[in-house]
């Protein structure tokens, strides 16, 4: 026997009904940081540091994914 269920809803109306925290003060305010960096320019420092907090692990993560697409590539 298969049941199929069909929910129409809001993906808002699916977080409160899942009862997962609303994070969009939280979104707002990285948007609004990207905003800011984009406004003044990224410089290669700025963007280091971005590409080490979205890494997990962060700087040890960021090594592992540059030594994996460096073999990847050929390099060693």
């Amino acid at each position: 026997m298969k049941v199929t269920v069909d929910i129409d809803c809001t993906p808002e109306e699916a977080r409160r009904f899942m009862g997962l925290p609303d994070l969009s003060s939280v979104h707002e305010a990285y948007l609004e940081k990207m905003r800011k960096a984009i406004g003044e320019g990224l410089t290669p420092d700025l963007m280091s540091e971005m590409m080490k907090s979205w890494a997990p692990m962060s700087e040890a993560g960021l090594t592992m994914w540059a030594q994996m697409l460096g073999q990847a590539g050929g390099k060693k």
